[in-house]
């Protein structure tokens, strides 16, 4: 089960190819991304200090986030996210579709 929220939380597409897409998401207090999973694997990139309110279908947690912290996670997993403070809340999602296109040779 979702939040049950009336704000929806921007996403910015600010890439979308065949490698990647970068999303920049924006949530006012108390914004929802909806209900939903990853196709494929990706990275998170917080611009706030934020309160990220995770729902995975059963429980419900409070995850206290610095400006600058990441985590990375695995595609497939359901979730809602929302947010959990009284401040606007961003971040950057980079999902990576292949992989292999992410080496970087000869390093």
């Amino acid at each position: 089960m979702a939040f049950v929220c009336e704000i929806p939380a921007v996403p910015t597409v600010q890439q979308d190819d065949e490698n990647v897409r970068i999303t920049r998401w924006d949530f006012a207090p108390g914004a929802v991304t909806g209900w939903h999973e990853h196709g494929w694997p990706y990275f998170v990139v917080l611009l706030t200090d934020s309160v990220m309110r995770v729902h995975d279908g059963e429980a419900v947690t409070d995850v206290p986030r610095k400006a600058g912290d990441t985590y990375q996670r695995p595609a497939g997993i359901r979730h809602d996210v929302m947010n959990g403070g009284t401040a606007p809340m961003a971040f950057v999602e980079i999902e990576i579709k292949r992989p292999e296109a992410v080496a970087f040779p000869g390093i």
